[in-house]
């Protein structure tokens, strides 16, 4: 049995340090591109490209996903990984790197740029008056942002919307990478 598990250790700690230099990295290329995109962004008044750029980027970093899954299955694990292991190890990249997405956009938010709700708020307005829409429907947008910004001032709802942008992204990404990778039998060298 000791020797079960002697076995096993060293491969539960190569386990840990990919997924967290992994999901390090990847936290550190989002928040990086968040920070300078919502600089840029919100300087400017202008959001447009914004979602694209950050989307991109996001999945950029958890391209780090793939590599973290096929690292451990390769060098670790014999060449052997379950779907299920790939699925682990890319799910926890996916919650270090959001964690990391998540705390940067807090500190942003309420630190930097408090006022980024109104701002946004005001251009979404002006894109619908562009679009000739009546008053009726602006004044009952403006309610409906004026109700989202009060909401998101509150860090547990700021926090939570966070999270709904990055996990999807990261999850959709590891459920990919997971298939293509899995191996059941090691690779005839």
């Amino acid at each position: 049995m000791f020797s079960i598990l002697r076995h096993y250790q060293p491969k539960c700690k190569q386990m840990k340090k990919i997924v967290f230099v992994n999901g390090f990295i990847g936290g550190l290329i989002v928040a990086a591109m968040l920070v300078i995109t919502t600089g840029i962004y919100h300087a400017s008044g202008n959001f447009d490209g914004g979602m694209l750029i950050g989307y991109a980027s996001m999945l950029i970093a958890f391209s780090l996903i793939f590599v973290g899954i096929k690292s451990y299955r390769d060098k670790y694990n014999d060449g052997i990984i379950s779907f299920g292991k790939a699925f682990q190890i890319g799910l926890y990249i996916t919650l270090i790197a959001s964690s990391i997405y998540v705390i940067t956009w807090l500190i942003d938010y309420y630190y930097f740029i408090p006022d980024f709700g109104e701002k946004y708020a005001e251009q979404m307005l002006s894109k619908l008056r562009a679009d000739g829409a009546s008053e009726t429907e602006l004044m009952a947008k403006a309610k409906e942002l004026a109700s989202f910004s009060a909401m998101y001032k509150n860090p547990f709802f700021n926090a939570l919307m966070t999270y709904m942008e990055i996990l999807p992204v990261g999850l959709l990404v590891t459920l990919i990478s997971s298939f293509i990778l899995k191996r059941k039998v090691k690779p005839v060298v």
